[in-house]
């Protein structure tokens, strides 16, 4: 096994101290009596389309389901999700958002979005925007594989 070169470690730690940073400033955007990090990502599944099984949502989060089912215990509390019979099988609930779970997931989004936009906009030239998209497609890569 070859030795680390410091470049790389070097790296390690900038990406982490600057994903850290940025993390904490969106929360920013983040509405009062905010979710845990595992309620918030199971809304953003529901988001993306068509209503999913409790085991659908643990697969997806790679949790046990019994952890899956005090997640949705919890959102449920709030009123962001509703279950429904499963059409195919009677004995699975599809879960989805409520208008209130929805609105819950865009509204914050939409800031942090927005707030983003601005920054580059305002405080970077275009190749440097370029250049973050090309860095990004580099760090998505190491994510992806």
């Amino acid at each position: 096994m070859s030795e680390i070169p410091a470049s790389a470690v070097r790296a390690a730690g900038d990406i982490r101290a600057v994903l850290g940073r940025l993390q904490r400033r969106l929360r920013e955007f983040a509405t009062a009596g905010d979710l845990t990090l595992s309620q918030a990502s199971v809304l953003t599944w529901l988001e993306k389309g068509a209503p999913l099984s409790a085991s659908d949502l643990a697969a997806a989060e790679r949790v046990r389901p019994q952890s899956m089912a005090a997640i949705l215990a919890g959102i449920d509390q709030l009123g962001l999700i509703k279950r429904e019979p499963d059409p195919a099988d009677g004995r699975r609930q599809l879960i989805s958002l409520t208008d209130s779970g929805r609105e819950r997931v865009v509204g914050p989004r939409q800031a942090r979005v927005e707030w983003l936009s601005r920054r580059l906009a305002d405080d970077y030239t275009e190749a440097e925007r370029q250049l973050i998209i090309e860095a990004l497609a580099l760090l998505g890569r190491m994510v992806d594989e």
